[in-house]
């Protein structure tokens, strides 16, 4: 098995593609300096006609069909054009979903206000708790590529991943545990799956993919606002009720919805579409920071700079349309900029995205030949867990690996050496009483 230009055996940080990755080293003063000025300014009327205009696309698309379909002779024609809508409308929600994402930033307008009453009528349409999610995304930003310290998408150690899909008995540092992790694609399909179907509400209801040992329904819950909460401060609680009310504000609209009309017609109107949103929005964020090319840094080594740059651009189109541009207002292809500085609006993203890679350089990270669903399955068969590379004890710059053998070759395997945990990591739990579904999801994502 080949391992690319430099050998997992040598000294060095080697990514999982056995590429050399050397830890960035530019100031984010340089990145401040190279943005044009007219990047950071927001203008209130720009942002607010991409609401009215996908709140446009959504309301005809949904008057088209709604009125139309009907007339279809055929069952299967009507089938069809409810699940093409399903299909846009959900894409269309997403860019939405985004507008109110620009408001927890303060990228949609100057005014701090307006900001907020935007985000949080678009984000409860979309049953989304907007200062929940602001706080605990505030968070991700502080902390992004930190193993102590990240909120979300926290990698696992080998022991951790291991013990979780193969069970505890196993020693992680065997080469058995490698034999039973055959590259198999209905494998990789279910857990595909189970990440895009379960991901996101897991995520809001019990804190999965954060920091291990940090979950548990409700106390780590996104709508909890008791006391005990272990999400959030005291002073943050009556923002995460308020957010609970936008969402209970929803659901009575859609029962209201379902007693005027019938449940069918919420479904495929707002129940699929929605589903469809979740699906894009787990797919877009995991693969923003999911890559083999990526690093994770133990405390002592993470700097912002060097979690920001722990990102990657992606595109996402269907033929010659950009869905990412037109519909997702740009989060695939700019993600290393929104990391960088998260307050400049999507529209001049891109531009800015050029400015700033003048001063990345090889730190910079993009794969925009890799078509979006082709590498969520790529990323989750091969990106496992993350270690240190051979040789590298101590270095606190972890990179994805996996246990068959894709890529770099496990470290283990090539000379024997046992992956030093990073500090403050928590093991898996104990004991077969404590041992449950979730930590098969986990195990996942």
């Amino acid at each position: 098995m080949s391992l690319g230009p430099y050998s997992s055996a040598s000294r060095g940080h080697v990514d999982l593609y056995g590429n050399v990755f050397e830890v960035p080293d530019f100031t984010m003063k340089q990145i401040y300096d190279a943005i044009p000025p007219h990047c950071f300014r927001p203008s209130t009327l720009r942002s607010m006609s991409y609401v009215v205009r996908d709140y446009a696309l959504l309301g005809g698309l949904a008057w088209l069909v709604y009125t139309y379909t009907p007339l279809l002779p055929s069952i299967w024609l009507r089938a069809t054009s409810y699940a093409l809508y399903t299909v846009i409308a959900g894409m269309i929600m997403t860019g939405i979903w985004i507008l109110a994402h620009e408001c927890g930033h303060g990228a949609f307008s100057k005014s701090k206000s307006l900001n907020n009453t935007v985000g949080f009528i678009l984000h409860s349409s979309l049953l989304v708790p907007y200062y929940s999610w602001k706080i605990s995304h505030s968070h991700h930003h502080k902390s992004t590529g930190d193993l102590q310290r990240d909120t979300v998408f926290v990698p696992h150690s080998r022991e951790y991943w291991v013990k979780t899909t193969l069970g505890k008995e196993v020693d992680p540092h065997s080469i058995s545990a490698a034999e039973v992790t055959e590259d198999a694609p209905i494998v990789t399909l279910w857990h595909c799956i189970l990440h895009q179907v379960f991901g996101w509400p897991l995520y809001m209801l019990d804190n999965l993919s954060g920091q291990k040992g940090v979950h548990g329904f409700p106390q780590h819950s996104h709508y909890w606002f008791g006391s005990d909460s272990g999400i959030y401060k005291e002073s943050e609680l009556f923002s995460v009720f308020l957010s609970d009310i936008g969402i209970l504000a929803t659901c009575g609209l859609l029962y209201l919805a379902v007693r005027v009309s019938d449940l069918w017609t919420v479904l495929i109107f707002y129940g699929i579409p929605y589903l469809w949103l979740n699906h894009w929005i787990v797919a877009i964020t995991y693969l923003q920071h999911t890559d083999g090319t990526l690093p994770h840094f133990a405390h002592s080594q993470w700097t912002f700079a060097r979690g920001a740059a722990a990102t990657i651009d992606r595109s996402f189109k269907l033929g010659f349309f950009d869905i990412d541009m037109y519909l997702f207002h740009g989060i695939v292809g700019t993600h290393v900029l929104h990391h960088l500085v998260s307050s400049i609006p999507f529209y001049h993203a891109y531009e800015a995205t050029e400015a700033v890679k003048k001063v990345m350089g090889k730190h910079y990270h993009s794969d925009k030949e890799t078509p979006l669903m082709t590498a969520l399955f790529r990323m989750q068969r091969d990106c496992q867990f993350v270690e240190e590379s051979s040789g590298m004890d101590g270095s606190g710059v972890y990179m994805f690996r996996n246990l068959h053998g894709r890529g770099t070759k496990p470290r283990d395997l090539v000379g024997g050496q046992r992956l030093s945990s990073w500090e403050g990591h928590v093991p898996p739990p104990k004991g077969k009483e404590d041992w449950n579904w979730r930590d098969l999801i986990s195990s996942v994502w």
